[in-house]
């Protein structure tokens, strides 16, 4: 049973990565604890809520539900959850269990956060992406009209459970989605999972069991490892925005409405990508081979409408921007990064502009 130790200043913390690791759920869950909230969607407790629910046997609990969806993201979600939370005498012995994708942790972990200056919470993710990202690192928020995840918390688990099992009910365009996730993992640490992301994409898509523990196994080790180096994004964690910087500029000018976030973070590594290219941080070669492996795990939806230079204004409202500078993470060679800013803005259109037209010719 691989399980990685998050060490931060808050706590340390397992992230558990195991098929059958959500029936380990009441070992996480303290004897003290008292009415447990676990906040899902309804296609998700549908698919898996009888695996939470045998934890739940003989303990006060209340399933609250969250319609899904980037765009309803938003404080007033946080509202209403919390409502129903006081109405079913919630105080500051409850948990939260946020049980769903990285939406669903994201904003079930802000809730924790805030409620009553905040409770515990553990964290169930049920997607790729969720299970390599959002899930693990405690960071939680919800979106602005203006920009993605602006107002949010660092509020780590009690633990991260990661079951590879649910993802078998995973639509094919979610699982590719969070297959974007695990090689930006491969771009900015490791060279061997990137190859193996690179030439084993065939059997990682007909979802083989092994093949999807150990890049799922990898992502976590690397992501906690980091987290744990750098828990609140002030240095090395900002290596993990690899591909963010455009990719949420590119949620943001869509409304939220046209792509899932690992899409957007697809695009956003290939306008990277590009920008390494021009800036002369990566050689050509390695930035073609990392578009090719972008490209091998599918399409992402048609940009049109989309333009260069929308993106690029949104950029200055990335939370990542300081003073007025706007930070890239750029690789340098395969499984190693850069943190790079004051780069010509011309240079950023290029490269926006690069992976746009790319993307319109297929």
């Amino acid at each position: 049973m691989p399980s990685f130790a998050v060490e931060t200043r808050q706590r340390t913390y397992p992230a558990v990565v195991e098929r059958g690791a959500i029936a380990g759920l009441q070992r996480h869950i303290p004897a003290s604890a008292g009415v447990v909230f676990v906040v899902t969607t309804e296609d998700v407790w549908q698919a898996h809520g009888d695996k939470v629910a045998r934890s739940f046997e003989h303990r006060p609990h209340r399933v609250l539900f969250f319609p899904g969806g980037e765009d309803r993201k938003r404080l007033v979600e946080v509202e209403r959850l919390a409502e129903q939370m006081v109405e079913a005498r919630a105080d500051r012995s409850s948990i939260v269990v946020a049980f769903g994708g990285g939406i669903v942790n994201d904003l079930a972990g802000f809730l924790a956060a805030s409620f009553m200056r905040g409770i515990p919470v553990i964290q169930i993710p049920t997607t790729l992406l969720a299970q390599v990202d959002a899930g693990v690192g405690g960071k939680t928020g919800v979106n602005l009209v203006s920009g993605k995840n602006l107002f949010g918390a660092f509020h780590q688990p009690l633990a991260v459970l990661i079951d590879p099992d649910v993802l078998a009910t995973l639509p094919s365009r979610e699982f590719r989605a969070g297959l974007y996730e695990v090689l930006k993992t491969g771009v900015i640490r490791s060279e061997r999972l990137f190859n193996l992301m690179a030439e084993r994409y065939a059997g990682i898509l007909r979802l083989d069991p092994d093949l999807l523990l150990d890049i799922i196994a990898e992502s976590v080790s690397i992501k906690a490892a980091v987290v744990s180096a750098d828990e609140r994004e002030s240095d090395l964690r900002r290596i993990l925005n690899f591909g963010h910087t455009i990719g949420h500029a590119l949620e943001a000018e869509t409304a939220y409405t046209r792509l899932l976030h690992g899409e957007a973070v697809a695009f956003g590594m290939r306008a990277a990508t590009r920008l390494a290219a021009l800036t002369g941080c990566l050689d050509a070669a390695a930035a073609a081979r990392i578009v090719e492996t972008i490209a091998r795990y599918g399409p992402i939806p048609p940009l049109d409408g989309v333009s260069a230079p929308n993106l690029v204004r949104r950029l200055a409202s990335d939370k990542k921007t300081v003073k007025g500078a706007v930070h890239f993470v750029l690789p340098v060679k395969i499984g190693d990064v850069k943190i790079v800013s004051g780069i010509d803005e011309g240079l950023v259109l290029d490269a926006t502009r690069a992976a746009l037209e790319e993307l319109a010719a297929g």
